[in-house]
């Protein structure tokens, strides 16, 4: 069936890559060429592999070196129609502000398809351009298992790049491509990822934090429904003693999209419910809590004990906790005195309202679907962190906990992931 969208003419991948300074007077050689040779080596692969017409957009790279006009709008449309999503691992990947952004786009189709079906989808397939050190890996990227020993161990040891670059490795090259653009074919045709919206590259949040550093995020549902079944320390996994409420009618609870967007933002998050916080958790910053964000349920506000407890709390509310409110905002209706319908968050809980309306209206008004909360969720979190940063008590860092990396590779992470198979980095 033919998509309106060209979703049937969607690019195989979209190669992510950290793009290279020109050094020198303008005019000087292309220092990213060698990753545009390796561009055109997968699409000529993917050509032969699949049943593509010659010119199809087998895959995408960003090849512009400055803005030019709509560059924002062809990016844009690659990532929110291409099959898998290739980053190019490098040093200077993981600090580009630009492909972290690339990366969160990617990652937040991936959360609303996996949120609205009971399958876990990740069509992410990473391959080495310079070898990283495992400690350099956001957990966004050490979260990946992927194992490239089929590639070659002259692959894992040099990346993409030795291999073009040393005369005595060009076969080892030939063969990596290859495997590369098998995997790719794979996974685009084991895994259904529908078209998303377009991003806006002028609000999306980088999905690479601070290298080295531990972000956490609590995730508080403040919710009138029964327990769901999992526990609270996730970093893309279970919940337990947390509500199983969803207003968007997705096969998955929101605890689990919000769990899932926020790993995507290199959170470490922990997901609660409401009834089990006591004011001290939420009122201080110390070196066991962090910054969180109330998802607030419309009909909690109509239960008089939740809605105490919300306005004791903001009483008394440290700059680095917001709320918001996911669901559709209720119909207008003719309010008096008398009957001045249903409490909304604004006045149970004006000071949260406040900072949240602050980064968006309809943080406090509704969220109408889930799209709406996957945009304004990442904005609301980066801002209570950003508080938490600057107003919090200051404790010694804590070691930041990576995955253990040996020739088996660590256990997947529970949660919303595809199974990876053995197809996972394995890097020096």
């Amino acid at each position: 069936m033919d998509d309106p969208r060209g979703y049937n003419r969607a690019p195989y991948f979209f190669l992510s890559y950290a793009h290279t300074p020109k050094r020198g007077i303008q005019g000087d050689v292309d220092p990213d060429m060698w990753v545009w040779r390796l561009f055109r080596d997968l699409c000529d692969h993917i050509l032969q592999m699949t049943a593509e017409p010659v010119g199809s957009p087998v895959g995408f790279i960003d090849r512009t070196t400055t803005v030019g006009e709509g560059w924002r709008e062809r990016l844009a449309e690659a990532l929110a129609t291409c099959r898998v999503f290739v980053p190019l691992y490098s040093p200077r990947y993981f600090k580009s502000d630009m492909c972290g952004r690339e990366w969160y786009a990617f990652s937040q189709r991936m959360a609303l398809q996996t949120a609205r079906s009971f399958g876990e989808v990740a069509p992410i397939v990473p391959a080495l351009w310079v070898p990283v050190h495992p400690a350099q890996l956001p957990f966004t990227a050490a979260a990946l298992q992927f194992n490239h020993s089929g590639f070659g161990a002259d692959y894992a040891a040099e990346g993409f790049y030795g291999l073009i670059k040393l005369n005595y490795l060009r076969n080892e090259y030939e063969r990596a491509v290859y495997q590369l653009a098998k995997r790719i074919v794979q996974v685009a045709e084991e895994t259904t990822l529908a078209p998303g919206r377009r991003p806006s590259f002028d609000t999306l949040p980088s999905a690479f934090g601070a290298s080295g550093e531990e972000q956490t995020l609590r995730i508080v549902i403040v919710s009138s429904q029964g327990e769901g079944a999992g526990d609270g320390d996730d970093r893309g996994g279970d919940k337990s003693g947390v509500p199983d409420w969803n207003p968007y009618e997705h096969a998955r609870p929101l605890a689990e999209l919000a769990a899932y967007l926020a790993r995507n933002l290199d959170y470490r998050a922990t997901v609660l419910s409401f009834d089990d916080v006591s004011p001290e958790d939420l009122l201080t910053g110390g070196s066991s809590s962090g910054p969180a964000v109330l998802l607030v349920d419309r009909g909690a506000l109509l239960e008089p004990e939740r809605r105490e407890r919300l306005s004791a709390l903001d009483s008394d509310v440290p700059p680095w906790v917001g709320a918001m409110v996911p669901g559709s905002a209720p119909e207008p209706g003719v309010r008096d005195e008398e009957d001045p319908g249903p409490p909304d968050l604004e006045t149970v809980a004006p000071v949260m309202s406040r900072r949240s309306r602050a980064v968006s209206r309809a943080a406090v008004t509704g969220l109408a679907t889930a799209e709406m909360f996957s945009e304004v969720f990442p904005k609301l979190a980066k801002a209570m962190s950003a508080q938490f940063a600057t107003h919090a008590p200051s404790y010694p860092p804590t070691p930041p906990r990576r995955p253990s990396f040996h020739a088996d590779g660590p256990e997947p992470a529970a949660g919303m992931r595809h199974e990876q198979e053995a197809h996972g980095d394995r890097r020096p």
